[in-house]
């Protein structure tokens, strides 16, 4: 089995994504020394699947930085949309949209829908310089709400609600407790046998 690398370069350029990412792996991962202010070329989200995505990223980064990397890429997967927009959730309301654009885009395609189930699906990859790889994945069942709400949180937050609150309603420990990323990360210590928590 891979053995993860002590230090890491957490493989994204989204602040928020980046924000959680760190907490909780200081969180479930205490020997990982997570690499600061690393800088790489940006990177192209090509492939077909969430998997493959995040094996860009994390291959990418570790080339680049020569360093263990780790990457995930979230899929918002709703069962009215067949599954959509999926791996194109980042890119939903087209490749000049904002996270903003993807809330209003998804409101507007269910708003003659009354099924609204959906699913926040995380697949993190984690990629050596010794060009070892591994991936996990972390889910989130919700629905998606009638309009936003909230204020914390980025992406789709404001409209995925579990449990009668957003995403966006809760506080960062709640989220990070309960998030599709959390549970990844938490899967990836799993993994590796460290103790969480």
């Amino acid at each position: 089995m891979m053995r993860l690398p002590h230090r890491l370069v957490i493989g994204t350029k989204n602040l928020g994504k980046l924000r959680e990412a760190r907490a909780v792996i200081a969180e479930v991962l205490p020997e990982i020394e997570i690499v600061e202010d690393a800088t790489w070329p940006d990177v192209a989200e090509s492939g077909a699947t969430l998997e493959e995505n995040a094996l860009i990223k994390a291959r990418a980064v570790c080339a680049a930085m020569g360093l263990g990397a780790i990457a995930d890429d979230t899929g918002l997967e709703v069962e009215a949309l067949g599954g959509a927009p999926g791996v194109r959730s980042a890119r939903y309301a087209g490749p000049d949209g904002d996270d903003a654009a993807n809330r209003r885009l998804l409101l507007a395609e269910l708003a003659d829908h009354s099924r609204r189930a959906a699913r926040f699906r995380t697949v993190v990859a984690v990629v050596s310089p010794e060009g070892e790889e591994a991936t996990v994945e972390g889910v989130l069942e919700g629905t998606i709400t009638q309009e936003e709400r909230g204020s914390g949180g980025f992406g789709y937050d404001s409209v995925f609600e579990v449990d009668g609150r957003t995403l966006a309603e809760l506080d960062d420990e709640e989220k990070n407790r309960l998030s599709h990323r959390g549970r990844a990360l938490r899967a990836l210590a799993e993994l590796y046998n460290l103790e969480a928590g």
